[in-house]
């Protein structure tokens, strides 16, 4: 059932000015991890926090987490400052971590059962054998961890995030490395639990077209800056440019085209053309390509995705 009390915050996360700097070791020079970070999660979303390797990431998503102590800024999870509530907002999230770390001597249900201790959960509210059915586990619940194949290991994870029911939840890329059938799993999974329980969910990804196919909204983080946040219609909308896949009916070398249409022969000998919609409609761009003596056997249309987006806004 979704929470919908009346005093209920309406960003599940507010950030302002988070700076994190990691101080200089004999092994390496200071470094400014994140700098006057400004963020507004809206409760209730499923949010993308996309952004390349080294981009802060990691480092925001552990100050959240209660596991980085930040330099400066002001941090409130769920309505609660974290310097003046760390506690309340502690209890608010939970996290899924990216790297597969079980003790090897625990089952999924003793894993559950201990993180549940940890948060103070009684142990006639824990919902272990929920959780372990959420997460595909429930005929491994007393097998250890260690006899647990990867893609279990990482279903244990998100179970251990979930023990205490937080409010948020916040999977560091939750799919790297695993099947397409777990995959598909852990994505319904998260869906039941955004929308019936109304749990803001937080995703980093690598994969981004499940940002796309997910997130309500996006923030794309780079150099420890957010360069952009909107909702994933807009960011698709940035982009106005299309491609027509042309396979020719012979061989051809690249043909001669008007300005404002580029081309480009792939691997497969497809010509690929790319145009912008506010100057040329698809049809001018066939003609422009039949004109160029270019026969045409099958031709397909491509829209911009959150690719191109993301290499626009990251590439510098």
């Amino acid at each position: 059932m979704r929470d919908e009390r009346p005093d209920m915050p309406d960003t599940a996360i507010e950030i302002t000015g988070l700076t994190k700097t990691y101080r200089a070791t004999a092994k390496s020079p200071a470094k400014e991890a994140l700098r006057g970070v400004d963020l507004a999660i809206p409760r209730g979303s499923i949010f993308g926090l996309l952004g390349p390797n080294g981009a802060g990431k990691s480092t925001m998503i552990n100050i959240l987490a209660g596991l980085v102590v930040k330099t400066s800024g002001h941090v409130r999870i769920w309505g609660f400052d974290q310097d003046m509530n760390p506690r309340q907002s502690r209890a608010a999230i939970g996290v899924m971590p990216q790297e597969l770390v079980l003790d090897p001597f625990f089952t999924p249900r003793g894993s559950l059962d201990v993180q549940a201790g940890l948060y103070g959960v009684p142990k006639s509210q824990r919902r272990t054998d929920e959780i372990l059915a959420l997460i595909g586990l429930e005929d491994k619940a007393d097998a250890y961890a260690r006899s647990l194949s990867g893609g279990m290991r990482r279903r244990l994870l998100l179970g251990k995030a979930l023990v205490h029911m937080p409010q948020i939840l916040v999977l560091d890329e939750p799919t790297a490395g695993v099947d397409i059938e777990l995959r598909n799993m852990l994505w319904q999974n998260i869906r039941r639990l955004n929308e019936e329980r109304g749990m803001t969910i937080i995703l980093t990804t690598h994969y981004l077209e499940e940002a796309q196919e997910m997130c309500d909204e996006i923030a794309i983080i780079n150099h420890g800056q957010v360069v952009i946040q909107d909702s994933t219609a807009n960011l698709l909308g940035r982009i106005k440019g299309k491609t027509l896949v042309v396979t020719p009916s012979t061989a051809v070398s690249l043909p001669q085209m008007p300005e404002g249409i580029s081309c480009v022969l792939r691997p497969t000998g497809a010509l690929a053309f790319g145009y912008e919609t506010s100057r040329f409609t698809a049809d001018a761009v066939l003609d422009a390509i039949r004109a160029a003596g270019v026969g045409i056997k099958d031709v397909t249309s491509e829209e911009a995705d959150l690719e191109d987006v993301f290499l626009e806004l990251t590439s510098s």
